[in-house]
């Protein structure tokens, strides 16, 4: 029985192994939504250090977990701190906001997997877009997107320090 469709390496090169940089971070798809068939998205996610642009947000479709390869991965989970290292695990039920940073000074690694595979590549290209436009982030634009994707933004303002995520 065959789980995946038969392809070669060049069909899905187009979303596997491909980078997406987004507010200092890299993101490689392992695997997505489109060759699951919606079970599973994967993807490694390298945070440089310092890195603190995550809006806390909250999916509505599905849960994630946040697998903790290299570094450490400073996380807000339903207004509780949690910090992720290598070889540690983190779930996050679906409706459960949450945030993370990368407060230390050495990068961090994690691995993230949501199901049911709803996102896709294509939910970062769209992130990556609106935040390489000129002039400063406009969050409202950020939200729209988020939202489009089943993902609710905890907060669309500015970074400030009451929000210790966010904030540099």
């Amino acid at each position: 029985m065959l789980l995946y469709p038969r392809c070669t390496a060049r069909d899905w090169w187009g979303i596997i192994g491909r980078i997406i940089h987004l507010g200092g971070m890299t993101i490689t798809f392992i695997t997505s939504r489109h060759e699951s068939h919606g079970t599973l998205d994967a993807y490694e996610v390298i945070v440089p250090p310092s890195v603190h642009i995550i809006v806390p947000h909250l999916h509505r479709h599905y849960d994630e977990t946040v697998l903790g390869v290299d570094g450490i991965t400073t996380w807000m989970v339903d207004g509780k701190t949690v910090h992720v290292g290598p070889g540690e695990q983190l779930f996050i039920p679906r409706g459960v906001s949450h945030g993370f940073a990368n407060q230390h000074e050495q990068g961090a690694r994690m691995i993230c997997l949501l199901t049911p595979g709803l996102l896709g590549p294509e939910y970062f290209d769209e992130l990556a877009q609106a935040m390489q436009a000129e002039g400063p982030t406009d969050y409202a634009a950020l939200g729209v997107i988020m939202m489009r994707y089943g993902i609710i933004p905890s907060t669309l303002e500015r970074p400030t320090a009451l929000n210790p995520l966010l904030s540099h």
